[in-house]
């Protein structure tokens, strides 16, 4: 039987997490950083991270319009980076990337939570490399998908969630 578009649409979204997650490896030897380099020589960058007329995200808070109520935050946790964007389509684009101390399966509980109260499906996946944990959650036949990873660094947990939803009903 052919694979349904919900799934093969989570396959995809699943390995772009794992790249954008997984970090990269080379075989060249590792070389550590030189501490006495005149501090002139040090590369600066060229542009900013988010351009300051980007209104639907946000560095450090969440964007105008992000669903909350689907997508919360958990108590104590660091927001990295966070977007809430519209699309032609009529659809939201979300992207959510934070820290949190709390364990991995805490911090997948806090978001699986909402999101089946919400009549969202979770398609668990293996975890791709670097990543503690994977899954993904789809609604309205596919139409709906957010990918969530989670990254523990032994000290911290990095989750970064992102997909379409249908915007939340303004009330």
């Amino acid at each position: 039987m052919p694979p349904s578009a919900t799934t093969t649409r989570a396959a995809l979204a699943l390995v772009a997490i794992a790249t954008l997650l997984g970090g990269c490896t080379t075989s060249a030897p590792a070389q550590a950083p030189t501490l006495d380099a005149p501090t002139g020589s040090l590369p600066s960058p060229t542009e900013p991270l988010l351009s300051s007329d980007d209104a639907d995200s946000r560095v450090g808070e969440l964007a105008p319009g992000f669903p909350t109520a689907l997508l919360p935050v958990p108590d104590g946790a660091q927001i990295l980076v966070s977007s809430a964007e519209p699309t032609a389509d009529g659809m939201v684009e979300v992207s959510l990337n934070l820290r949190s101390t709390l364990d991995v399966a805490a911090l997948l509980d806090h978001v699986r939570a909402p999101l089946l109260a919400a009549g969202f499906a979770e398609v668990p996946a293996a975890p791709a490399q670097g990543l503690a944990a994977q899954t993904s959650f789809s609604r309205s036949d596919g139409k709906e998908l957010l990918v969530a990873g989670i990254r523990d660094d032994g000290t911290n947990r990095t989750l970064t969630i992102g997909g379409r939803i249908t915007p939340p009903a303004a009330g």
